[in-house]
């Protein structure tokens, strides 16, 4: 079965970020997540525009930048003209008065539009967007800190979100708690794509090529 590995890059070893992102990508990854909190849409800081660059600038695979901040409307000329035609932003639509907009901003530049959604967001809310976007990224935590736990209750949103992903024709990603049993458990049913964070990738010791193999090599 053919799924889309992302790395969480705010759980990444910033003593050697270059380094890191050579030994991801030399290890097979698909995409760099690349997580931008505000402080306000949610109680934390994590990456900052100039990492977004950064890792643009040395990585050849493509970033997925998931915008966790108030309005991004307001500066998403910033994070765009940093980016590379291909990456994904995804902007969380309770954010913005308008998310259509933004959106219409991301297409214009020649990069994939998507959408987040909180575990506290009901599908109903988002139907119109799901009809405009090229990727959903479903959250299985509350987004803002990493290593939380996963929300069983997510599960029944995932359900209906891949009863909608055919008619509305987008690809659906899975973002937070993730380890190779969600992995087991919702790639067969039509997820996509995985962001790995501490839960399964970072921090354990072991080589990145070892333990994206494993996973790899996941028996469905």
């Amino acid at each position: 079965m053919n799924i889309k590995l992302t790395a969480s890059m705010m759980c990444a070893n910033y003593g050697n970020l270059e380094k890191e992102v050579r030994e991801l990508e030399d290890a097979g990854i698909d995409s760099f997540h690349i997580d931008i909190m505000d402080g306000r849409f949610v109680p934390n800081y994590a990456m900052s525009l100039n990492d977004m660059a950064y890792i643009a600038s040395v990585a050849t695979k493509p970033l997925d930048v998931h915008l966790m901040i108030e309005h991004p409307n307001n500066n998403i000329g910033l994070f765009l003209s940093n980016l590379r035609e291909g990456d994904t932003v995804y902007i969380h639509p309770e954010a913005e008065c308008h998310p259509s907009t933004t959106l219409q901003k991301v297409i214009d530049a020649g990069m994939i539009p998507g959408i987040a959604i909180n575990p506290g967001t009901s599908v109903e809310t988002v139907m119109e967007m799901l009809r405009i976007v090229d990727k959903v990224l479903v959250m299985s935590v509350n987004p803002g800190n990493a290593g939380q736990m996963y929300l069983p209750y997510v599960g029944h949103k995932i359900e209906r979100l891949l009863l909608l992903k055919k008619e509305m024709g987008f690809e659906l990603y899975w973002d937070g708690a993730c380890g190779a049993d969600k992995i087991l458990e919702f790639a067969p049913k039509g997820i996509d794509g995985f962001v790995l964070g501490t839960t399964l990738l970072f921090g354990k010791g072991r080589a990145y090529a070892d333990i994206l193999k494993d996973v790899r090599e996941l028996k469905f």
